[in-house]
């Protein structure tokens, strides 16, 4: 049982040194580079808080329409004849 595993010889990895040119990026490129970026920068720029005072008064405006909705309406049904 003390056998070696023979493993299966590969053709040795030749590789080829071939230098290639260094490739150059473009001018539009970089620009589009850089509006991109600033635009994602300019997407996730942090957007200033709502003041807590500010807050509240946009639920008191929504609750006292809410409550000149639901009176119009109970006035809309009392006055119309039943049928």
């Amino acid at each position: 049982m003390n056998e070696t595993l023979i493993r299966p010889t590969h053709p040795p990895i030749v590789e080829e040194q071939t230098e290639r040119p260094a490739r150059r990026v473009g001018l539009v490129d970089r620009i589009a580079l850089h509006v991109g970026i600033a635009l994602i920068k300019w997407g996730r720029r942090p957007l200033p808080l709502e003041s807590r005072e500010r807050r509240a008064n946009r639920v008191e405006q929504q609750l006292a329409r809410l409550a000149r909705e639901r009176q119009a309406e109970r006035s809309l049904r009392l006055l119309t004849p039943v049928r």
